[in-house]
């Protein structure tokens, strides 16, 4: 119970984190082009430690959206790398109960099981056990049908991680291109500016590129180890309900 509300709690804040980043984005726009006209130059002249601290510091606002992108991620990635696990998927305690009713013949206490205990396994159970009785054509439709349903619902909760890993380099481009225009504007403006006035810019605005490659990398490795871990539970909880559901193919025979 304590987990399911975890979970869909953290699968809400992550679909709300994405809209949420571009009204910040968006509202705070004229902060950042007088920021970037007028502030970059001091504030890397202020303090020239490369300090992790510093860093995020110097980068301004965009910065500290990617930071914020980086949680955002970061709980992403723990949930779904927590509620996709094979035993997520397929409680073991819940397959053997299942195959015990099946044996039993109890098909609708095997059915009352799915609905009170919902899970990949349960569902896609619970579609072939209502087709019981039916031609096997029919129950093995069934199954693949939710099977494929199923698996459509958690690839798209994977793909948030893939949205947030692209991104995060675009912010941090973003802030880049800010950066160089503050740059020129120094150039369009200023009789001789020196070349610490023009890099100072430039310095400033590619640690948000640096920040927005730091949570990129690490979130497509992520997304990418997910999503083969996802395919080879389904497989192997398919084998399971397949093998469950074998009983009911006809033989050559009859």
């Amino acid at each position: 119970m304590t987990f399911r509300s975890v979970r869909s709690r953290a699968a809400a804040f992550a679909r709300r984190a994405l809209p949420a980043l571009a009204v910040m984005l968006f509202a705070a726009l004229p902060l950042l082009a007088q920021d970037g006209s007028e502030g970059a130059a001091p504030a890397a002249a202020e303090d020239t430690s490369l300090s992790l601290w510093n860093l995020i510091v110097l980068s301004g606002f965009i910065g500290w959206v990617i930071i914020f992108l980086s949680i955002v991620t970061l709980a992403v990635i723990i949930e779904n790398y927590v509620t996709l696990a094979r035993e997520k998927l397929a409680p073991p305690e819940i397959v053997d109960e299942i195959q015990s009713l099946f044996e039993e013949g109890q098909f609708q206490e095997a059915m009352e099981l799915c609905e009170n205990e919902p899970s990949f396994f349960t569902k896609v159970c619970a579609a072939g056990i209502s087709k019981i009785g039916q031609p096997f054509e029919v129950i093995q439709t069934a199954l693949q049908e939710m099977g494929s349903e199923e698996s459509i619902r958690l690839n798209q909760k994977i793909g948030w991680i893939s949205v947030l890993a692209a991104v995060s380099p675009m912010l941090g481009l973003f802030g880049t291109v800010q950066g160089m225009i503050a740059s020129f504007h120094v150039i369009a403006n200023t009789a001789n500016p020196t070349p610490a006035q023009l890099a100072s810019g430039i310095y400033v605005a590619l640690l948000t590129t640096f920040e927005g490659l730091m949570v990129a990398i690490p979130a497509t490795a992520a997304f990418a180890y997910l999503r083969n871990r996802l395919v080879r539970n389904i497989i192997e909880v398919g084998a399971i309900v397949e093998d469950l559901f074998e009983r009911f193919r006809p033989t050559n025979n009859q």
